[in-house]
């Protein structure tokens, strides 16, 4: 029986995505997927991010929130669209859905009031920004019930007009079609074909990790930095999402399309980042520095595939963070294992 891996970051699958989109570029690719007729009229080159979440203690459990701006690539009455993005990574369906981003979108409002107050806007230049919202769904369960306020009330036809009613773009990763996910060719799109087969068996991942990587190894170099951020995704999601035993099978899927050391650099930090905050998870006070005498192993692997058994011990007996650090600097240029200098790092 395969040993499962406990999360051991809190919070990965909201966290994970939160850290993509702020990246606009990924939130270009969000809204390429599910509304390319509204991509074409915003300049995603001048996102501007909001540092505030409208989610209660409550339900951060369950779902985290993104809200930026946009400006529109052309003159219109607005100077700028929000967009409000709210992932939801649970598998329960949640009826009360369309009610609670209602509510969001009424403190951004709120707040945008208490500005004309606070900053003295005039009034008759005093304007509520339109709000684009999305919920991006990661979890198992198909969504069965509409994001509206109806979904929660008994209302007569005859007096539907008055309930308040607005629509949402719906991304639901785990039910749209794998082909409408990459259609635009954006890097977003591989990746969450991946996440589409977090929970499935081994060769299934395997050829959707093959299959993404495959591709995100021949993309435009303008997306370097969001093939950069796809791998660091794609080890988190290993690490938290698959069995000790395909791990290593599968971090080798991504190694082996791996052309860049930068890239490679990533890896190994996003490595480093895991083993480091597993150890804390354990009260493992060494932890840090277990993390790095891993991320050291690890990228000498990436590059030259097999370390010496001699050559692991002497790594794993360094404890000084700083000696680790001069050791992941020389496994990022090393031309061979010969230039490894284990002896002078342990000496501090």
């Amino acid at each position: 029986m395969h040993k499962t891996q406990d999360t051991q970051i809190e919070h990965f699958p909201d966290r994970s995505l939160r850290r993509l989109l702020q990246d606009s570029e990924y939130v270009r690719g969000l809204v390429r997927i599910i509304a390319p007729d509204i991509e074409a009229f915003l300049d995603f080159s001048r996102i501007t991010y909001q540092k505030r979440s409208f989610i209660s203690k409550a339900l951060q459990e369950r779902e985290s929130d993104v809200l930026l701006s946009v400006p529109f690539q052309e003159d219109t009455d607005a100077d700028a669209l929000l967009i409000y993005i709210l992932i939801e990574h649970q598998s329960t369906v949640d009826k009360t859905m369309g009610f609670r981003l209602l509510s969001y979108m009424l403190q951004i409002w709120e707040s945008q009031r208490r500005e004309w107050e606070t900053e003295k806007i005039p009034e008759n230049e005093r304007r509520l920004q339109p709000i684009l919202p999305i919920l991006f769904y990661t979890g198992d369960r198909p969504w069965t019930v509409p994001v509206s306020l109806t979904a929660i009330m008994d209302v007569p036809e005859i007096l539907e007009r008055f309930v308040p009613s607005f629509d949402t773009l719906f991304l639901g990763v785990k039910e749209t079609e794998a082909e409408a996910l990459t259609q635009s060719g954006h890097p977003l799109g591989w990746l969450l074909r991946v996440l589409q087969k977090e929970h499935s068996d081994e060769t299934e991942i395997s050829e959707a990790l093959t299959d993404a990587v495959s591709h995100l190894a021949s993309i435009d170099e303008d997306f370097a930095p969001q093939v950069a951020e796809a791998l660091r995704y794609f080890v988190q999601l290993i690490f938290h999402r698959r069995s000790l035993e395909e791990r290593d099978a599968l971090v080798d899927i991504i190694t082996q399309h791996i052309q860049n050391p930068k890239e490679l650099e990533t890896m190994a930090q996003t490595t480093a980042e895991f083993l480091i905050e597993q150890g804390k998870a354990e009260g493992k006070e060494e932890g840090r520095a277990e993390g790095k005498q891993d991320a050291v192993l690890k990228l000498l692997q990436f590059r030259f595939q097999d370390v010496p058994e001699v050559l692991s011990r002497e790594i794993s007996n360094i404890h000084n963070l700083t000696r680790l650090d001069t050791l992941f600097e020389q496994a990022m240029t090393a031309q061979s294992l010969d230039e490894i200098d284990t002896q002078s790092a342990s000496k501090n």
